[in-house]
């Protein structure tokens, strides 16, 4: 593996745990995709480095177990401010 995708994925994980994101904030965050974010962090980087990859696995475990939550969020957000342009 090159070094420059090594280095990516550590610096991808760490980001992960320290601003406790999610895959499309970190991939905007990057400028690379969310496939790629993903593959970084549960293939690469459990080659690398197993111990950081289990910590940003668990941020990211726990973004997906609220999604639903933070959609809803959204939405609920959208509608309020647009009924407050009308």
């Amino acid at each position: 593996m090159k070094d420059y995708i090594e280095e990516r994925a550590v610096s991808i994980a760490n980001y992960i745990i320290d601003n406790n994101a999610t895959v499309r904030q970190t991939a905007k965050a990057f400028g690379v995709s969310k496939s790629t974010v993903h593959k970084d962090v549960t293939d690469r980087l459990t080659q690398i480095n197993p111990a950081l990859a289990a910590q940003a696995r668990k941020v990211l475990d726990v973004n997906k177990s609220e999604r639903h939550i933070r959609g809803g969020l959204a939405t609920r957000e959208k509608y309020l401010h647009k009924s407050h342009q009308d």
